[in-house]
């Protein structure tokens, strides 16, 4: 029964990471962007982003642990990118500055992605129907995560095939996460409530320190503005549907 339940959740895992690789495809589809249109792809992905954790993550953090201890786990998570960003940059690691912006951002997200592969297994072992739900809701909902991911490898001109597979490792966590929620069938709501807030608060310095700088850089004036707002919107439909 065991193996069963690992066979399924692995199976909804990929599936449910198939909508990072969606999101990613969506912020490729264009041959040869324009500085400009990068921008405001990038500016766009920020704000989808951005709502994806003020409407999503952060109140599904309060409603697993008080707000003092989410506040104190989203501080822990910027204190952890910004020792990433410390050690990434003194040591020379990427060529650009729209690489690093990737590689932060596919660090939140993949915080992020965990706990979501544990909800989804630790789902099948409650309830067939509720793990079903949890992949199918996840997959539609990393969508947008796949557009983030891709959006700045997009700016710093890396191969198509190249940022797909980054997608891909982004997503990872979800299916290992499966595997533990699996295994540790009902899972501490604490627990998932402290990795969805260090998640929040490592992706909210990318979209600020990051994300919305280099989309202001490459394309200034009001599009980048409306980029941001539709972004926006957009995050909280996709939030109020699911």
């Amino acid at each position: 029964m065991f193996d069963k339940f690992i066979i399924i959740a692995t199976i909804a895992g990929l599936f449910s990471l198939s909508g990072t690789m969606i999101g990613a495809s969506i912020g490729i589809i264009s041959k040869n962007p324009s500085q400009r249109m990068l921008g405001n792809i990038n500016a766009f992905a920020s704000g989808l982003m951005l709502s994806i954790v003020m409407f999503d993550l952060v109140p599904e953090a309060f409603t697993k642990i008080n707000f003092f201890s989410a506040i104190i786990f989203s501080f822990i998570g910027v204190l952890i990118i910004v020792f990433i960003d410390v050690i990434s940059s003194s040591k020379g690691k990427f060529h650009t500055t729209h690489s690093k912006v990737a590689f932060m951002a596919a660090v939140g997200l993949m915080i992020h992605n965990f706990p979501e592969g544990i909800i989804m297994g630790a789902g099948f072992v409650a309830s067939g129907d509720l793990g079903i739900k949890m992949s199918l809701l996840i997959a539609i909902h990393d969508i947008p995560e796949g557009i983030a991911v891709s959006a700045p490898l997009m700016v710093a001109r890396v191969k198509r095939f190249k940022i797909l597979g980054y997608a891909f490792i982004t997503a990872l966590p979800t299916v290992i996460g499966g595997w533990i929620g699996v295994l540790i069938g009902n899972v501490s709501s604490q627990l998932l409530g402290a990795c969805l807030s260090i998640a929040s608060g490592i992706m909210l310095y990318v979209i600020f320190g990051e994300m919305l700088p280099e989309a202001l850089n490459l394309q200034k004036g009001r599009g980048i503005t409306f980029s941001i707002f539709i972004g926006i919107i957009l995050g909280l439909v996709i939030t109020i549907l699911l």
